[in-house]
């Protein structure tokens, strides 16, 4: 029967469409609890529901897929669990934003319509980025899709912090926090990314209690805040100050006098005037300060960052300041405050200053410092356990140099602030008895508004609830019914909810069923890996670790692979507003999926960003182009008798490929076992388009000339063997081009999708064949050097000589004359050296063996030593320029030896190409004809 023929050209998007539709009918991503094998199981990093498919999304889930798709193929019972994170903060700003539109606000809708109108968005929006990942080829089991807010995750989630509660490791305090007032809400410390600005230095004048006329002189780079200071500190060692310590300064602007301590850890002498103010309700090292001094806190900011009048009032502000500056903003206010200092002769100077300003990672909004009631995990009781697992390598982070990054984060670890001042989320499961708690909860507008504001509103128009760092909560699993200290059952929930990266702690135990003990997580937990980027190392990560040994006495997973992060070509980070934002779904309607995939693989070089340019992936769509010719032109010639032959009685074409294909099946499983997909796919890559498209091709078309032939036999059967595992090598990284072909060519099963992976075995080997065939390449290329030397083109029929000093490459060139011959277009001459014609002939020597072009027809010797010397000249500059990159210490020191390697080896083919071409000038001088 007939083989199909492939069309002409590869259209990837009707291939894909249909391809993964029938996986997902079949059922081939599904896991079972009930196989044998031993499980592989990857958590997906949940992208969020606000999201749409990035370029970074795309490496992340493609390196995941070549891992599913390849201990699959290996036989392994594989789960790839999907999901998707709830995403407070951004998913809560998309509505309100949709809201604001529609001229509301979640306040005028109010709480509950507001979460159901969040559910309503993610039913009809939240799916989006799922079908993208469809469309990039994820081999999920989208049967156990999960979401970080569905019953059996909250379930979860309450589970952790009640017991987190019980042992003491959660609790509410006020401190001071990390505030956004845009998004109105506390963030972690990681939350919060620091940028250099510059700034000013402001050199104040504060007047001391006992002798006015005399100053301590404060330098600030805050004198808005100057308002809440509660004392000044100076070095106890510094001879300049050490004395005031114990006396009073008047606080300028304000009414208050407040005390001058002594502090070797705030202060630094050398910085400043080396006298700092203290303001613990809005820094966080003078609030450690003011603990070891226990001093007041006054909170002059509200939750807007404006400046609060009924904290200034509290602060005793002089109430000409109060009237400049209440309700300005923090950048408005600094310049009035400057003004008033300035006018009273308290402003000393101001210098140009550089500071690190904290930002909302999420809206990019300066963050303030605010003193505020919140829920913190104790944390160092829980990285302990976590730091001991990488140490002892339950945990492996690949590439290794990040475990140094892991284990220094996690021993200067800080209490994580959980709650979060929004509605959509996990609203944390703790409530207030309001018969025992009426000194402790305040009546006020808005959730988020500070004490201070609220007590200067009228009762009427207080509608929401402000708990106070002294409620007494009752942390249950369900709503309490009866208050156990009075009986009562007026209860209310504390209005937060837990910071999104809580749940996602949980992911890899919680979306397996836990804290019920079910099949799943008997059989895939602990997971086996985890691909992720850098940035979410310590969000999630280090959290993932810290809650799995926590709640399952186990590790989440065994390897941590860490990607590198997805760059524009120069390097730069992809932006809108720059314009270099490559979109991953354009690129695969133009070049298709195969191909951006197999790009971003190819560029995962560990601890190297990936710059990332569109001609690239256009490259690989030319290699899915050339795999689709080779299997056009390899159906073409499979009709006609295959049967079975022992590999020793075929060809040395056909044993060298087969030979060279066993090597790059070793080497691509070795390279994914250690994670290093780029090499895995340089080497898919030089096998498929040097090895097999550029010479097995050609050396077999001679053999299928005679369609009947024993010979044809032998080399159809190989055509066959070599390129059906060829297919399902590749499967993991080009899934659906290897998929269409394979069903094309003749195979058992019904997809390549559960076919087994190649592995190595030594049948396969043929070092014979390897060794002539590296003497037949090296006599056809110095040909092909010499006729592009000589610009004869490239169907023309040459006369060549060859002739070698080693008996077995003298052998091997007799014994492969005619694939040699078929190869370079000529006749070849095999006789001694000294046989050869002495002139007309262009000899070239490469490594003991000799080729001879026959230089014939008109020639044109200038132009031809024209070329030459300038391919010398560029030899030459380019072999200085990687001798200068492998002599410099900070290139050698930093570079992958893989590439280090490669510059070694191009700086020898450079020297052998210059010997040649200095060969080549020498001998074409001799022949040119005299000059008249």
């Amino acid at each position: 029967m007939a083989l199909r023929q492939l069309e002409k050209t590869y259209e990837p998007k009707q291939v894909e469409e249909r391809w993964y539709r029938f996986w997902i009918d079949q059922g081939y991503f599904r896991a079972s609890t009930d196989r044998s094998e031993t499980p592989y199981t990857i958590v997906i990093p949940p992208p969020n529901i606000t999201g749409s498919l990035h370029v970074g999304h795309a490496l992340n889930n493609s390196l995941q897929d070549i891992l599913i798709r390849w201990r699959r193929m290996q036989g392994r019972n594989t789960l790839w669990m999907p999901g998707t994170d709830h995403a407070g903060i951004a998913t809560q700003n998309v509505v309100e934003r949709q809201l604001m539109s529609e001229g509301s606000t979640r306040e005028a809708l109010g709480r509950d319509a507001f979460i159901k109108r969040v559910w309503d968005w993610k039913a009809q929006s939240g799916g989006t980025i799922i079908q993208q990942l469809k469309r990039l080829g994820a081999s999920c089991d989208w049967d156990r899709l999960r979401f970080t807010m569905d019953e059996g995750l909250s379930k979860a989630v309450r589970e952790v912090f009640v017991r987190l509660h019980e042992e003491g490791l959660i609790y509410r305090g006020e401190r001071l926090i990390n505030w956004c007032p845009r998004c109105l809400t506390a963030l972690s410390d990681i939350e919060v990314e620091h940028e250099d600005q510059p700034g000013k230095l402001y050199h104040i004048r504060y007047p001391l209690a006992d002798d006015p006329a005399t100053f301590l002189v404060v330098a600030t780079t805050r004198p808005e805040t100057l308002l809440g200071d509660t004392a000044v500190a100076v070095h106890p060692e510094d001879p300049r100050h050490a004395a005031l310590i114990g006396k009073s300064v008047r606080l300028p602007l304000t009414g208050r006098e407040i005390p001058i301590v002594g502090d070797s850890i705030l202060v630094d002498r050398e910085f400043g005037t080396g006298a700092v103010k203290i303001t613990p309700a809005h820094d966080f090292n003078d609030f450690e300060a003011g603990e070891r001094h226990r001093l007041p806190r006054l909170t002059i900011l509200d939750h807007q960052a404006r400046l609060d009048p009924v904290g200034l009032r509290a602060a005793l502000v002089d109430r000409e300041i109060i009237e400049a500056v209440e309700l300005l903003r923090v950048n408005q206010a600094r310049p009035k405050i400057e003004q008033k200092l300035q006018e009273r002769g308290l402003l000393v100077k101001v210098e140009a200053h550089k500071m690190a300003l904290g930002k909302c990672y999420r809206c990019k909004t300066v963050v303030e410092p605010y003193l505020s009631p919140q829920w913190f995990v104790k944390i160092k009781p829980l990285a302990e356990p976590a730091i001991k697992a990488v140490e002892d390598g339950r945990v492996r982070l690949i590439p290794e140099a990040w475990t140094n990054n892991y284990l220094g984060w996690m021993r200067d670890i800080k209490d994580w602030c959980i709650s979060r001042q929004i509605w959509w989320g996990h609203q944390i499961p703790a409530w207030y008895c309001r018969s025992c708690n009426v000194d402790a909860i305040l009546e006020t507008a808005h959730e988020g508004m500070a004490t201070t504001e609220a007590q200067a509103l009228p009762k009427a128009s207080r509608k929401r609830i402000t708990i106070l760092s002294n409620a007494a909560p009752l942390v249950s699993r369900t709503a309490p019914t009866r208050c156990p200290a009075c009986g009562g059952n007026d209860f209310f929930q504390d209005p937060d909810v837990l910071d999104t990266w809580f749940s996602s702690a949980l992911w890899p135990f919680s979306t397996l069923g836990w804290p019920e003990q079910t099949p799943e997580l008997k059989t895939f937990y602990p997971t086996s890996t985890l691909v992720t980027g850098l940035d979410i190392l310590f969000f999630w990560v280090a959290r993932m670790i810290m809650m799995g040994l926590k709640f399952t006495g186990e590790v989440p997973f065994r390897d941590v692979y860490i990607h590198a992060l997805v760059r524009d070509a120069e390097g730069q980070k992809m932006s809108k507003s720059k314009g270099n934002v490559i979109d991953p779904l354009s690129v695969m309607d133009r070049y298709g999926t195969d191909a951006l995939r197999f790009t971003l693989a190819s560029m995962a070089s560990p601890g190297r960003d990936i710059k990332l340019a569109e001609e690239r992936i256009e490259g690989y769509r030319n290699f899915a182009n050339k795999i689709w010719n080779a299997a056009r032109f390899i159906l073409m010639h499979l009709d006609g008798p295959r049967d079975p032959v022992p590999l020793k009685e075929r060809s040395f074409a056909d044993r060298w490929i087969m030979s060279r294909l066993n090597h790059t099946i070793g080497a691509v499983n070795t390279s994914l076992e250690q994670y290093r997909f780029d090499q895995a796919a340089s080497q898919l890559y030089q096998f498929i388009w040097h090895e097999y498209c550029d010479w097995y091709l050609e050396l077999a078309k001679p053999s299928l000339q005679d369609k009947e032939s024993s010979e044809a036999n032998r080399t159809r059967r190989t055509l066959l063997e070599s390129f059906e595992t060829l297919l399902r090598l590749l499967h993991p990284f080009m899934p659906f081009i290897s998929e269409e072909i394979w069903q094309t060519v003749p195979h058992e099963g019904d997809s390549i999708v559960t076919q087994p992976y190649p592995s190595p075995t030594p049948d396969r080997e043929s070092k014979d064949a390897e060794a002539s065939f590296a003497t037949l390449e090296q006599f056809v290329t110095t040909v092909r050097t010499g006729r592009a030397l000589l610009n004869y083109q490239p169907g023309k029929k040459i006369t060549l000589y060859g002739a070698a000093v080693r008996e077995d490459h003298f052998a091997s060139l007799q014994q492969l004359r005619p694939s040699i011959e078929h190869l370079s277009r000529g006749t070849v001459h095999l006789t001694a050296i000294e046989t050869w014609p002495t002139d007309k002939v262009l000899r070239l020597v490469t490594e003991g063996i000799s080729t001879g072009l026959a230089v014939e027809g008109e020639v044109d010797f200038e132009s031809l030593l024209q070329k030459i010397q300038k391919q010398h000249k560029d030899n030459q500059q380019e072999t200085k320029r990687l001798e200068g990159k492998l002599g410099n210490v900070e290139f050698t020191s930093k570079a992958p030896p893989e590439v280090i390697q490669e510059h070694r080896d191009r700086v020898r083919t450079l020297q052998q190409e210059s010997r040649l071409l200095d060969s080549s000038e020498r001998q074409l001088r001799t022949m040119m004809p005299a000059k008249d």
